[in-house]
C-alpha cells in the first residue's frame, strides 16, 4: 500500500467520513523531518470540504535538541493558542503503525520562506517594509508563553534545558549540551573548544524563561506580497532566554547576501529592537544578544559539521548535507570575530 493510500485510509477512519487525497507531494525535507503537501477532500461531517494541508513526519534522524513530531505538535498548539501567527495544528497521530513514524497535519499557509526571495524579490518590496514590525509582534507573542502556561507536564519537561536554579542555569546548560555534541564529532575542532570556554567564562543570567522558537530566522517564516503569513518549523523550541531567538535571526548566515541588514537580511538591529520593545514591553539587552549570537554560531558550526559527517558516513547521503558541512568553519570564524568584538 502506498503512503498516499495509508494516509487516506487513516484520515477516513480518524474523521469518521470519506476522505480523498486529491494530490500529495513531497517537499524538500528538513534535517529531522519530512513534509508533504496534501490536498484533501472530505465528503461529510464536521470537516466537510476541501482542505489545503501540510503533513509532517519524523525522518529518523535528529539534530541537537530537536523535538519529535509529537512534541512539536504540542508546541504548535501552545503558540497558536497564544495568538502567534503560525499554521493551525490539526490532527496528530502519535503511533508508528500507520506510516512507520508519528505524524501530524496542519493548515497550509501561503507565501514563500525562501531566504533569497524574502530579502531580495521585488514582488514583496512593500511587505519587507512592514516585515520587521510583523515579525517583532510574532516573536513577542511567542515569548509571552511561559512554563507555567503549559499544562502538559511531560511536554514542559522536554522543553526544559534548566537543571539548577541559578540565574545562569540556561546558559550553562546550553553550553553543556553543545559540549556533548562537539564531543561526538569525529574530527577535532579546537576553535569550537575555545568558543565554548569563552561562553562558560562569560555565562549570562536569564531572569524570565520563556518559550523560545529555537530556529527563528529568515527561511522559517512565510512571506507574501500581503506581508507575513506565518512562522513555521518549531522542532527546536524550548524554554529559554528571549535574546536567543533575537540573536539567531541576527546571525550572519541568515542574511542571504544582505550583510548590511543585520537582522535577517531585511532590517537593522535598532529598528527591530525598538519594534520588539513596543510589542513585548521588554527592552532587549544588546550584550545578551551578542552572547547568544556567539552561542548560536557555535551551535550552527557544530550542527553543520555533524550534517557533513552524516553524508560522509553514508547514513544520509546528499549534496545539501555535504555543502552545509563546508560552512562550519565560517561560523567558527564568525563566533571568534564576535568574541573579539565583545572585548
Amino acid at each position: 500500500m502506498s503512503l498516499e493510500e495509508k494516509v487516506e485510509r487513516y484520515l477516513t477512519t480518524r474523521l469518521g467520513a470519506p476522505a480523498q487525497i486529491v494530490a500529495m507531494r513531497s517537499l524538500t525535507g528538513g534535517a529531522c523531518q519530512d513534509n508533504y503537501l496534501v490536498d484533501l477532500k472530505i465528503e461529510a461531517g464536521d470537516h466537510k470540504g476541501d482542505h489545503r494541508l501540510v503533513m509532517r513526519t519524523d525522518k529518523g534522524a535528529s539534530l541537537l535538541a530537536s523535538l519529535s513530531r509529537i512534541d512539536e505538535f504540542g508546541v504548535c498548539e501552545l503558540a497558536f493558542n497564544a495568538g502567534v501567527k503560525t499554521p493551525r495544528p490539526l490532527w496528530l497521530e502519535p503511533g508508528s503503525d500507520i506510516i512507520g513514524n508519528p505524524f501530524y497535519f496542519m493548515e497550509r499557509i501561503g507565501g514563500s520562506a525562501n531566504g533569497r526571495f524574502v530579502v531580495k524579490d521585488a514582488s514583496i518590496n512593500q511587505a519587507r517594509k512592514v516585515l520587521p514590525d510583523e515579525l517583532a509582534a510574532s516573536l513577542a507573542r511567542i515569548h509571552s508563553v511561559t512554563p507555567d502556561m503549559c499544562k502538559d507536564a511531560d511536554l514542559s519537561k522536554k522543553l526544559s534545558r534548566i537543571t539548577g536554579d541559578t540565574p545562569k542555569a540556561i546558559a550553562v546548560n546550553s553550553i553543556g549540551e553543545l559540549r556533548k555534541e562537539v564531543a561526538k564529532l569525529k574530527e577535532a575542532h579546537p576553535a569550537l573548544e575555545l568558543i565554548l570556554n569563552w561562553l562558560e567564562q562569560n555565562a549570562i543570567p536569564t531572569e524570565d524563561p520563556v518559550l523560545v522558537h529555537g530556529d527563528f530566522r529568515t527561511g522559517n517564516f512565510m512571506v507574501a506580497p500581503e506581508g507575513l503569513q506565518g512562522i513555521v518549523d518549531w522542532e527546536f523550541a524550548h524554554w529559554g532566554d528571549r535574546h536567543e531567538d533575537v540573536s539567531w535571526l541576527c546571525m550572519k548566515d541568515w542574511r542571504f547576501g544582505k550583510q548590511n541588514k543585520e537582522v535577517g537580511g531585511f532590517t537593522d538591529r535598532e529598528t527591530f529592537y525598538a519594534a520588539y520593545a513596543k510589542h513585548s514591553g521588554v527592552k532587549l539587552d544588546p550584550r545578551k544578544v551578542l552572547y547568544w549570537e556567539i552561542m548560536g554560531n557555535a551551535r550552527w558550526a557544530c550542527g553543520s559539521a555533524a550534517q557533513a559527517e552524516r553524508h560522509l558516513s553514508g547514513m544520509d547521503k546528499g549534496i545539501e548535507l555535504a555543502s552545509i558541512g563546508r560552512r562550519s568553519c565560517e561560523m567558527q570564524f564568525e563566533a571568534m570575530r564576535l568574541i573579539d568584538h565583545a572585548g
